[in-house]
Order: C-alpha cells, then sequence, then structure tokens
C-alpha cells in the first residue's frame, strides 16, 4: 500500500487550498482514512477523518473551514481548506487504517501514512 499526497503551497491568510491523496494497493473503499498535520516543534495532531460509512469527524479547530472528502472510484482522498489562518501552518499528512474504526484520532490507529505535504500560511 502507497499513499501520495499533493497539494500543499504557500497561501495569504484566508486563502484556499485542496489536498489529495492518492492511494494504491489494498481495498481503499473500506478504510478509515485521516489527515493529519504536524507543525514545527509541535506533535502530530489530527485534522479530520472519513469513514467508509459516509460520516467524517473534524478537529474543533477546522470544523466550519476543512472538508475532507474521498472519491473511492479513484482512490483518492482530499481536504479542502478554507479561511486559512497562519496557525494551519504545518506539514500535511495522510493515512489510513484496514478497517473501520470510528472517532479514530490518534496517529498510533493506523496503518499506513503518506509523506507529507507542506502547507504555508502567510499573515
Amino acid at each position: 500500500v502507497q499513499l501520495q499526497a499533493s497539494g500543499g503551497g504557500l497561501v495569504q491568510t484566508g486563502g484556499s487550498l485542496r489536498l489529495s491523496c492518492a492511494a494504491s494497493g489494498g481495498d481503499f473503499n473500506s478504510w478509515t482514512l485521516a489527515w493529519f498535520r504536524q507543525a514545527p516543534g509541535k506533535e502530530r495532531e489530527f485534522v479530520a477523518a472519513s469513514y467508509f460509512t459516509g460520516s467524517d469527524n473534524y478537529a474543533e479547530s477546522v470544523k466550519g473551514r476543512f472538508t475532507i472528502s474521498r472519491d473511492n472510484t479513484k482512490s483518492t482522498l482530499y481536504l479542502q481548506m478554507n479561511s486559512l489562518k497562519p496557525e494551519d501552518t504545518a506539514v500535511y499528512y495522510c493515512a489510513a487504517r484496514r478497517n473501520l474504526l470510528f472517532m479514530a484520532f490518534i496517529p498510533r490507529q493506523y496503518d499506513y501514512w503518506g509523506q507529507g505535504t507542506q502547507v504555508t500560511v502567510s499573515s
């Protein structure tokens, strides 16, 4: 299984970015999928999760601004990020878990990881 994240970049405060995570191998349709982020000097933190049931979860800090979605036909996970703030600056990682686990907010609950994509929000 491989996860390839892309779409990061430099954006001004209030701007938008869309991250993508293309998966290969495994049964994408049944996976629990998530985005995490890690800022310099900080621990990796949960951003959003998508479950094959159609439900999702968000961290309070991004609720209402970020939207997680998945395209099972393309084995691709997305994160639409709007109204970006400087505190959103981090390396963003996509992650996958082979089976369903609701409220999977901890990195060790995931089996596979993408390589990360840098998001920088300037003030």
